[in-house]
């Protein structure tokens, strides 16, 4: 089985950049919009002759098996989504992928043996030019219960990638992420 993801991109350029060197790989298709191809052949023609109207890319990824798609669609991008992720085996594995991913030279934010979503996790982060955000993660054991501050990741008050969540009851700190 492989997942397949389409995701709404505002630069396929950019996108198809950021997730070439996430993946290491490049797309297996790529179709400017129309309107790029016809600004770089000089023309303006009524038909897309074999053009995507919008701009797409493919990537075909063989580990993690994934069918990513990626469809231009201008300025509006983000969307109803929390986060994307790719489980791992082991802890190793989740730092592998932190490791490729910097030297892609991608920004990366990790949480270690954090509590979120009643299991014991490690994991790190990276965000797409469109703000979408995608873990590797592990999941090392699974909690029965969860103090407020760490079941603050699954509450919908995401604030990103490594950035610090202040919760007073707890008077505690601690990373947001979730599953």
């Amino acid at each position: 089985m492989k997942v397949h993801i389409s995701l709404n991109v505002s630069d396929l350029h950019k996108s198809a950049d950021f997730y070439s060197r996430m993946f290491g790989q490049e797309p297996m298709k790529f179709f400017p919009s129309k309107a790029e191809a016809d600004s770089a052949a000089g023309t303006d023609s009524p038909t897309t002759n074999g053009v995507a109207k919008t701009g797409y890319a493919k990537f075909d990824i063989a580990d993690p098996p994934l069918n990513l798609a990626l469809n231009e669609t201008g300025k509006r991008a983000g969307g109803s989504l929390s986060h994307l992720g790719l489980q791992v085996e082991t802890s190793e594995k989740v730092h592998e992928y932190k490791k490729r991913w910097e030297e892609a030279g991608l920004t990366t934010a990790d949480e270690m043996d954090v509590t979120c979503c009643y299991s014991k996790q490690d994991k790190t982060w990276v965000r797409d030019p469109d703000g979408n955000e995608w873990e590797a993660f592990v999941v090392l054991e699974n909690v029965e219960s969860m103090n407020e501050a760490e079941a603050a990741c699954c509450d919908g008050d995401f604030v990103g990638i490594g950035e610090k969540k202040v919760t007073e009851e707890a008077g505690s700190t601690t990373t947001a992420g979730c599953c």
